[in-house]
């Protein structure tokens, strides 16, 4: 699933073969080109539709007769660090549109899917979203979820929504009510906080006798940094990072070294991670060419201890700072690494033309294939 960061619904879309789901897609639906052109390429049977939610009427959806909706709303207005501008951003209009007709479908759909970002369990248009269900007879539960908590070695705490109606309610119009988001614990209150699943955020691996209470360490980081990324390299559950590398035999290193202005200006903000780290940082659609907060990047001379490289850096002259720092051999993980990290199969490929900055783009706005597909088997269970 490639979504771009304007628009992106998928009706009977988003079902990976690790979902054991079988089903028809009745089509798919996205504004970027770059995004539609990446899915065409990998699927090209499938209906595409290249316009916005709103140009299309309730008639036309009528008459697709679908069984479930897969969404991923723009994220834009819930993210933390933007303006939150909730219902009130215009970019929210395709999502409210959706919520506006799902009630006058002339056969609403069994099975209903929502992802977005950490920030929407809190927002306006969420409230609007599950008042809507409960109106139409929906029961639901909402997840906050990380891949860590399947095993991958990354990060990407997601908000998902999960709902589904009884078959004998489909195309009936009822009232009921809304099994909440902690039922199955005991809870039924849906206002609730989502329940979340798995840990977050965790940064680079650390030596543990780094670790000294009430200091900061080498490269900025505090020792609550560094004891929650000695935590998460310590999680067996966890598999390695290097289990998602392409071979160095098949790679162009010289393409995705960092530069050495990138080195001497971000050192000591870059989330490192060695091939043995059971962890890396959500990589943002800024991948590959900005640094902060845009994913880790890939130490490949294990060899070469860290803290040496960077205990007292400041110190030394610019040449000095970046022969230092090259003997890391620092490195951006590869379109196809990133891919791996995200769960997508062996059998997904870029179209040929599509440049790298774009297919960082697209991934960086994706899903992760894993997670979801456990969240469908869950949702028509």
């Amino acid at each position: 699933h490639l979504k771009s960061s304007s628009v992106s619904y998928l009706f009977f879309l988003l079902l990976p073969p690790e979902s054991g789901i079988p089903a028809q897609v009745v089509a798919a639906i996205d504004i970027n080109t770059t995004a539609n052109q990446v899915y065409r390429h990998n699927f090209p049977d499938t209906p595409l539709w290249n316009k916005t939610i709103e140009g299309i009427s309730l008639d036309d959806f009528n008459k697709l007769s679908f069984d479930m909706i897969l969404m991923s709303p723009p994220c834009q207005p819930f993210t933390r660090i933007g303006r939150q501008g909730d219902v009130q951003d215009p970019r929210t209009k395709s999502f409210l549109y959706i919520l506006d007709l799902l009630p006058r479908l002339s056969r609403l759909p069994r099975f209903f899917l929502l992802e977005n970002v950490k920030g929407f369990e809190t927002s306006s248009a969420r409230d609007l979203m599950v008042q809507t269900l409960k109106d139409c007879g929906y029961t639901f539960e909402e997840i906050m979820v990380s891949p860590t908590s399947v095993g991958i070695p990354n990060s990407r705490l997601r908000y998902y929504l999960l709902a589904k109606i009884s078959p004998e309610n489909v195309g009936i119009q009822t009232s009921s009510e809304v099994l909440g988001a902690f039922s199955r614990h005991g809870e039924s209150d849906s206002s609730e906080q989502p329940r979340v699943m798995a840990p977050t955020n965790p940064g680079t691996c650390q030596p543990e006798e780094e670790i000294q209470r009430g200091r900061i360490l080498y490269k900025l980081e505090t020792t609550t940094d560094a004891q929650r990324k000695e935590n998460q390299n310590n999680d067996l559950s966890v598999r390695q990072i290097q289990d998602y590398l392409e071979p160095q035999s098949e790679i162009n290193m010289e393409l995705y070294l960092l530069p050495p202005k990138t080195l001497l200006r971000y050192a000591l903000l870059m989330d490192i991670v060695q091939p043995t780290c059971r962890r890396s940082t959500c990589f943002t659609k800024g991948y590959g060419w900005y640094v902060e907060g845009t994913g880790s990047v890939l130490q490949c001379s294990e060899e070469t201890e860290m803290k040496s490289v960077f205990r007292g850096l400041d110190q030394h002259s610019e040449e000095d700072k970046l022969q230092r720092l090259l003997k890391l051999k620092l490195r951006y993980f590869t379109p196809r690494e990133v891919a791996n990290l995200m769960g997508f199969p062996q059998s997904f490929s870029f179209p040929a033309q599509v440049p790298t900055k774009q297919q960082y783009k697209v991934l960086g706005n994706s899903l992760n294939v894993v997670v979801v597909a456990k969240l469908l088997r869950q949702l028509v269970s």
